[in-house]
């Protein structure tokens, strides 16, 4: 079967790359990397299809899970881990689950991406409920663990999304919503982890951060609901305050602080003069939106 797949095929550009040197082939290998955006645009709109079912689990109090193994999973599981620091998110509400477990993200753990069962298990470990989104990430579309996960899903009746790398895949068949991405062969045969992988991520990217839009999570281009865990951190919402509001540097501090260390209630006092308990009723009213808060 894996002579079927564009991932799997050989780039005719590239049959000789023990021959040529080595900017010839970094060279090569930029260019066929420009074709992984435009791969991407072209299933913008299964993409957006994705997003309204993400950002509709989330309003309702539901999960992001991403359920992959090896490079897939590691990418799931990336962004997942970004999204409470950068969007103010609980831990559990964008999950990555990887083939193998937590381990599987540092060294591979064999056989662990053909089991259909640790799929199963994995979503039902963290209690898996029709409110959740599932998007399942295999390069090849054939993952076992991913193609029982989603299907899984789908008896539960949680939104399932498949994103894959070949056209008609396995895990295509077995989700609700298929984003393809067919890049071509890779520079490196059967190295899904170069164009591949890097679809993936833009998609990945794509899909938390139009669903976090679509609940309240920005304001303008600003992450307003970024956590404070560093000292970068909370002088970057000093920053994103004085840009929403455009006021000083001093007063950004000041309302920061009066709005315990959250950017979007600050912006909101300072924009309404409200005090921080009208401003947190603002916003529950507004359902998070600092645009409709501050009306």
């Amino acid at each position: 079967m894996l002579e079927h797949l564009t991932t799997e095929a050989q780039n005719e550009r590239t049959m000789n790359l023990d021959e040529i040197s080595i900017e010839q082939f970094l060279t090569i290998m930029n260019e066929e990397d420009a074709k992984v955006s435009r791969a991407v645009r072209e299933q913008i709109p299964k993409i957006a299809q994705a997003v309204a079912k993400i950002a509709a689990s989330l309003r309702q109090h539901g999960r992001l899970i991403y359920i992959g193994a090896g490079t897939s999973g590691r990418i799931g599981l990336l962004d997942a881990v970004e999204c409470p620091p950068t969007f103010g998110t609980a831990p559990e509400e964008v999950v990555g689950l990887i083939a193998g477990g937590e381990r599987a993200f540092i060294k591979a753990v064999e056989g662990a991406e053909d089991s259909r069962e640790l799929g199963v298990e994995d979503l039902k470990k963290i209690e898996l409920t029709h409110k959740d989104t599932v998007v399942g990430i295999a390069a090849s579309g054939r993952t076992p663990y991913v193609i029982a996960g989603l299907e899984y899903a789908n008896q539960i009746g949680a939104s399932t999304v498949a994103l894959s790398c070949n056209k008609d895949s396995l895990i295509s068949k077995a989700a609700q919503i298929a984003i393809e991405i067919v890049n071509g062969p890779e520079v490196l045969t059967g190295s899904t982890r170069l164009k591949s992988g890097t679809s993936q991520k833009l998609v990945c990217n794509m899909l938390s951060t139009a669903a976090m839009i679509q609940v309240g999570k920005v304001y303008g281009n600003l992450m307003v609901d970024v956590q404070l865990t560093n000292e970068k951190l909370v002088e970057r919402a000093k920053r994103i305050i004085m840009e929403a509001t455009s006021c000083d540097y001093a007063t950004a501090e000041q309302y920061l602080a009066k709005a315990h260390n959250t950017p979007k209630a600050a912006i909101v006092m300072i924009l309404t003069g409200a005090t921080y308990k009208e401003t947190i009723e603002k916003l529950e009213n507004a359902n998070g939106f600092v645009r409709q808060a501050i009306k």
